[in-house]
């Protein structure tokens, strides 16, 4: 226990760290969870079970590895709890958020969020930790449980996959009107090595 207390000392108290790290477990909850108020539930678990755990953290490795891990593994415990519960099964309450757009921006986007969001849950996984969030193959293949072969496999299905839901030719340019966000999420195959 001597050891583990020097080596946080030399690397800082994690727990000072853990309210930086919201806003990317936020980003990350929501593309899971499709619902703001279920994701900020999930960061707050979270940020709740790191807290009471922080013991188990190696402060010589990545934080955020340690709590997106958290995270995900968090959100499907509880999807695997609530798998027969069948909400808003009409549609009535997702026909209500639908928002006019302002221009071709947005329309851009929205068929973007459309796209993305007919993924399959592994390939929209990837995307987020490997585009999105900047992870490296090797990061999010220890987060999501699997070998790097996996991972790189996944994204680049998953980018194919959507360039054709967006009904794209090869080298047609996907993101004319979008932002820099949305083109993080396909446009890291360069800095993650496909």
């Amino acid at each position: 226990m001597k050891g583990r207390t020097q080596k946080s000392q030399a690397h800082g108290d994690p727990r000072d760290r853990l309210a930086g790290a919201i806003p990317k477990l936020r980003a990350f909850a929501i593309s899971l969870a499709r619902d703001v108020s279920r994701a900020d539930d999930l960061v707050q678990d979270t940020i709740l079970k790191a807290w009471s755990n922080i013991e188990k953290f190696d402060p010589a490795t990545n934080l955020d590895a340690w709590l997106f891990t958290i995270l995900r593994n968090t959100f499907y415990s509880s999807l695997r709890k609530t798998r027969r519960e069948v909400q808003d099964s009409d549609g009535f309450h997702a026909a209500t958020l639908s928002v006019k757009p302002a221009h071709d921006g947005r329309l851009a986007m929205q068929e973007f969020q459309k796209a993305f969001d007919a993924l399959s849950p592994e390939h929209r996984e990837v995307l987020i930790l490997v585009g999105a969030s900047g992870f490296s193959c090797e990061e999010a293949a220890g987060m999501m449980g699997v070998a790097i072969g996996t991972v790189k496999s996944r994204a680049s299905r998953a980018r194919k996959r959507l360039a054709e839901l967006l009904h794209l030719e090869d080298g047609e340019d996907m993101f004319s009107g979008t932002d820099g966000a949305t083109q993080a999420v396909v446009l890291r195959s360069t800095a993650s090595g496909f």
